[in-house]
């Protein structure tokens, strides 16, 4: 079975939310953890992972069921890893600057020490630029990123807009959002209500 990258990354987070929460994440999820706009384009990957023989999709919300390969190691999360550890994929880059097309390319899983997260992030992305640099974000640094369904005033967040993404600080006040660079050679991102 041939996989492409992005095919092995979902089939890897699939694998990782199997084992840690005992149950496949919904389309929303993985669309949501992998930037898809639409629950739709997480449908096609399923289904061409159904397709090689990866996965198989049943009827309901959760419906997937890892096959052959892909259900290796999936017992329980601490025979999967020495204990400790934490297997975070990493899926491509982030600007720290002007936002920039998302690319979410599979680079693979490192291993790191569960005791440096609390809580627990989903995955790595790699910044690209200085934006962040007065938060000891650097070019080329590994941030762990925690899915959540909203943020808090002045929490460090990876942005989408209009289909572009970027790491700066978030500040909502007066009717509008801001999203703060932390270098003054950078202006701050004001996002409108319709922004994507």
């Amino acid at each position: 079975m041939t996989l492409t990258d992005r095919q092995q990354a979902i089939l890897d987070f699939l694998r990782e939310r199997i084992a840690a929460e005992g149950r496949p994440p919904t389309l929303a999820e993985i669309a949501l953890a992998f930037g898809f706009r639409q629950a739709r384009s997480a449908q096609d990957h399923l289904q061409a992972l159904a397709a090689k023989g990866a996965i198989e999709l049943v009827p309901g919300a959760r419906g997937i069921r890892l096959l052959g390969d892909g259900a290796a190691g999936m017992a329980s999360p601490s025979e999967a890893l020495p204990p400790g550890l934490l297997a975070l994929p990493l899926l491509g880059r982030v600007a720290a600057g002007r936002p920039i097309d998302p690319q979410a390319d599979y680079e693979g899983q490192l291993l790191l020490d569960r005791a440096l997260f609390f809580p627990q992030p989903d995955y790595l992305l790699r910044v690209q630029g200085d934006s962040m640099r007065d938060d000891g974000i650097f070019d080329g640094d590994l941030i762990a990123v925690r899915r959540t369904p909203a943020a808090e005033n002045n929490q460090i967040v990876v942005a989408r807009i209009d289909g572009e993404v970027t790491v700066k600080r978030f500040r909502q006040g007066r009717g509008k959002v801001l999203l703060m660079p932390r270098n003054p050679a950078y202006a701050p991102i004001e996002v409108s209500d319709d922004a994507d």
